[in-house]
């Protein structure tokens, strides 16, 4: 005999008696097996920072990606299934080009995180698709100021100071709720977010397995190199 629960779980679109919806949380649940990423407001912008958890010393780790640029003021990282996450990315990149081809300005984040999440809510309404496995980090600069959201698979989406997603993230989370500062330089975000990653990893963290992205008001959306990662390390 089955259990009542598995009776629930078949697809997105059937509530269980009290009122779960079982693939939802599956989807949320390979977001907390992917690899840890967070983003942070400092005073003139967002810093977003992935750790890479490569399962292999054969993998190129300089070309897996996690945070990816949307616009020249907007970037984005993600935790859980990359596949996922690119399709996400791609409908992220084609949004923010149409928005400005249209109305020759920058789309808005809050309407960008908007029409995603409005993407990712349809796929929990029908019968033979599945919700998103992952959550994404979408992070920028608009005329509203400095932004940072994160996204669910059930489509709903949040703005955040500082936000953690992925292995350890509730730790993370804890950390960074005791030591998160609201006009943190940019210096003093990177540092901030890379000792938070460090609570959760038991190996020392090192270049290759970090990304880092800011987006500045001054400098719009760039990537560390490796060798400045690298520097960032050897200070701390």
């Amino acid at each position: 005999m089955e259990s009542n629960d598995a009776l629930y779980d078949q697809a997105s679109t059937i509530f269980s008696p009290d009122g779960r919806l079982y693939q939802v949380e599956y989807a949320r649940e390979a977001i907390n097996q992917g690899s840890t990423t967070l983003g942070l407001k400092y005073k003139d912008g967002v810093v977003l920072i992935a750790y890479k958890n490569y399962p292999s010393h054969l993998i190129e780790i300089q070309r897996m990606e996690k945070i990816f640029q949307i616009d020249d003021y907007i970037g984005c990282a993600f935790a859980g299934l990359s596949a996922d996450a690119q399709r996400l990315v791609e409908l992220a990149q084609e949004e923010a080009q149409a928005n400005k081809i249209t109305y020759d300005e920058n789309i808005t984040i809050k309407i960008l995180t908007d029409i995603i999440c409005e993407y990712k809510h349809a796929f929990t309404q029908y019968d033979g698709i599945r919700p998103f496995g992952v959550a994404l980090i979408i992070a920028g600069i608009d005329q509203t100021g400095k932004r940072l959201y994160s996204t669910d698979p059930s489509g709903a989406f949040l703005e955040y100071k500082a936000i953690c997603e992925g292995a350890g993230s509730a730790d993370v989370m804890t950390h960074l709720k005791n030591v998160y500062e609201h006009d943190l330089s940019l210096e003093n975000a990177i540092d901030t977010g890379l000792k938070a990653l460090q609570k959760v990893n038991k190996k020392k963290l090192n270049a290759e397995s970090l990304e880092i992205a800011i987006i500045d008001k001054k400098k719009k959306f760039y990537k560390l190199t490796n060798k400045e990662i690298k520097n960032i390390m050897k200070k701390n």
